[in-house]
């Protein structure tokens, strides 16, 4: 229930953060009203988006990377150094804190849950894994998955 009453807090906010920016082109959302294919069938799409994820990081192509991620400036990644809004800023960042493929290595996630949370929106918590030469790291990441016309989209990523 704990969990049902952040990820409330973190749509709403993004809701917010919506109305009051002023936004790149972002990419529309569909009608939530709209009955989509099965749970199953949404899942694995969410399961392919992370093995692309995983694919495209280990060829060292951020740009690959972020295909995942919702392309809007109502974008949320919240990490260690605190939130970052914005396809722009998050894509910076990345590219700034992961400038080569030495400090990128190699990525491995754990999928640890993912669950709907209504038609067009899914959770995932999971673990993160990266073997680098320049010393291994890894954390636990949660997810929020919207449907968009473009397919599954990330809106909000907090790892750390």
């Amino acid at each position: 229930m704990k969990n049902y009453i952040i990820l409330i807090g973190i749509l709403f906010t993004q809701n917010i953060i919506a109305q009051n920016t002023t936004a790149l082109k972002q990419e529309p959302l569909i009608d939530v009203s709209i009955t989509y294919e099965n749970e199953q069938d949404n899942i694995k799409a969410i399961q392919a988006i992370l093995q692309n994820q995983t694919a495209a990081w280990n060829k060292g192509d951020l740009d690959a990377f972020m295909v995942g991620y919702w392309k809007s400036d109502s974008l949320v990644f919240m990490g260690k150094s605190g939130p970052t809004y914005g396809y722009k800023n998050t894509l910076a960042n990345y590219k700034k804190n992961y400038p080569d493929t030495s400090h990128m290595g190699k990525l491995h996630f754990d999928i640890v849950s993912i669950k709907s949370l209504g038609k067009s929106y899914f959770f995932v918590i999971g673990k993160w894994f990266l073997q680098r030469s320049v010393g291994n790291v890894n954390g636990v990441y949660t997810l929020v998955f919207r449907k968009t016309k473009t397919g599954w989209k990330i809106i909000s990523d907090h790892s750390s």
